[in-house]
């Protein structure tokens, strides 16, 4: 017999600690029909209601004062269709378990992001991504939903089933119902073999289009400070397996990436003015090497460095000349970054609010270390990525509202027209929604 588990909340934060909530109540449903009643109730009580997962989000997406949902019990691999080439999950499904699960199976996603920490729905209702020059987001490989709406009904969709939800809600940022599962389109099992070299940054902007349309998997790192980068290409492989050996691994992705970068981070922030000579350092800290491994293997690393991001997509045309005015900005400036800049692409997508919404995007991360004041360094970077009518990933910081939004989404309208049919009394409303989705 499953339970609901109730709590009277304390103080709910997210991995980087820079959003804090503190709901009313915790609830733990163990079924659907649980979750679906927690969601009635809390009209009952008058009180908003938002589903969390992992934390991994830098903005405060899932934060509420009223009920908050923690799906960790609703978490496995429902079904696998080998047949459609398709995998039923529950939401509370963390990536990691999912990719594990699917090799066993010997199958696996076409593309994902670099980490696997997040839970499936709270990856894909925020836009999660990796880089692909024809295989995009996360999202993008959604064939099917259900979700829990407002009134607590219980509404699968696809792309023949509420195709106009199916167009939203798979990026819906928890404003069109609680997802409570997903089906994937799946593939067998495959071999990537990557190349990770270091380059100068102004041979990367120069051959940027070379290296996007020879490799399926292209993305690189700038060293702010620096005019250097490292770069990495994902192709597929007929093999054979050829993995980094286990003491490399450790050294190169524990030691040096995690474990040594953690230190100079504390360095960087104990005494700024190092940051340039760090940041030297680092970018020649990392030699070429070359791999072939299953996808998550390839695709995915540890983060244990903690830190705080933004993103943008910008069009993929625009990316050289953005990134150009990124760095001349930190250049002139007195700003001290410790982190490099992260550059991946998609192809565009028919997803309502993806950040590759019909256009091809390019997308720039740029990060720093938690507990390293980042206003002024995300504040300047913002004004670069606006003025390319960048669109900035749901999940990370910005400043952005509902007027900007209007603009860079043709079909901004169609989303919220949808939102007043689903929620028209705002049961998934918060401050964050209201910002850049309006009242």
């Amino acid at each position: 017999m499953s339970t609901t588990v109730i709590g009277k909340s304390g103080t709910w934060r997210n991995w980087a600690g820079n959003v804090t909530a503190r709901p009313v109540r915790e609830v733990t449903p163990a079924t659907v029909e649980e979750l679906a009643a927690a969601v009635r109730r809390a009209a009952e009580d008058d009180l908003r209601v938002k589903a969390v997962g992992t934390g991994h989000s830098f903005t405060a997406a899932a934060a509420t004062d009223g009920v908050l949902i923690r799906p960790q019990l609703l978490t496995g691999i429902g079904r696998i269709d080998r047949e459609a080439m398709t995998v039923t999950v529950a939401a509370g499904t963390p990536l990691k378990r999912l990719n594990l699960a699917l090799a066993r199976e010997g199958l696996s996603l076409t593309n994902m992001g670099d980490i696997m920490e997040q839970t499936v729905s709270g990856a894909t209702s925020t836009g999660t991504h990796g880089t692909g020059r024809d295989s995009a987001s996360i999202a993008a490989q959604i064939r099917g939903l259900e979700l829990v709406t407002a009134d607590g009904s219980i509404l699968s969709c696809s792309a023949t089933e509420n195709p106009d939800v199916f167009a939203a809600a798979r990026v819906g940022i928890g404003a069109l119902g609680i997802v409570t599962a997903i089906t994937f389109a799946v593939e067998p099992l495959f071999l990537l073999t990557a190349r990770e070299e270091p380059m100068p940054f102004e041979r990367v902007l120069a051959e940027f289009d070379e290296l996007h349309a020879e490799n399926e998997h292209f993305e690189f790192y700038w060293f702010p400070h620096t005019g250097n980068t490292n770069t990495k290409r994902n192709n597929r492989s007929a093999g054979p397996e050829k993995p980094v050996p286990q003491l490399n691994s450790w050294f190169e992705d524990e030691f040096l990436s995690n474990g040594v970068f953690q230190v100079a981070n504390w360095v960087g922030q104990a005494v700024p003015a190092t940051i340039p000579t760090i940041a030297q350092i680092s970018s020649r800290a990392l030699s070429a090497r070359t791999y072939t491994d299953i996808p998550y293997k390839v695709f995915t690393s540890p983060r244990r460095v903690r830190f705080v991001e933004m993103e943008f997509a910008v069009p993929r045309e625009a990316l050289v000349d953005t990134l150009r005015e990124l760095k001349a900005m930190v250049d002139r400036s007195n700003l001290r970054v410790s982190f490099p800049v992260e550059v991946r692409t998609a192809p565009a997508d028919d997803i309502t609010l993806s950040t590759a919404s019909g256009r091809e995007s390019a997308y720039i991360a740029v990060h720093m270390f938690k507990g390293t004041p980042y206003q002024a360094y995300f504040t300047a970077a913002e004004r670069i990525f606006a003025a390319h009518e960048g669109r900035p990933h749901w999940g990370k910081v910005h400043t952005r509202d509902t007027d900007y939004f209007a603009k860079v989404y043709p079909r901004f309208g169609e989303f919220t027209a949808l939102r007043d049919r689903l929620d028209p009394e705002r049961r998934f409303q918060n401050d964050y929604l209201r910002r850049v989705l309006g009242a």
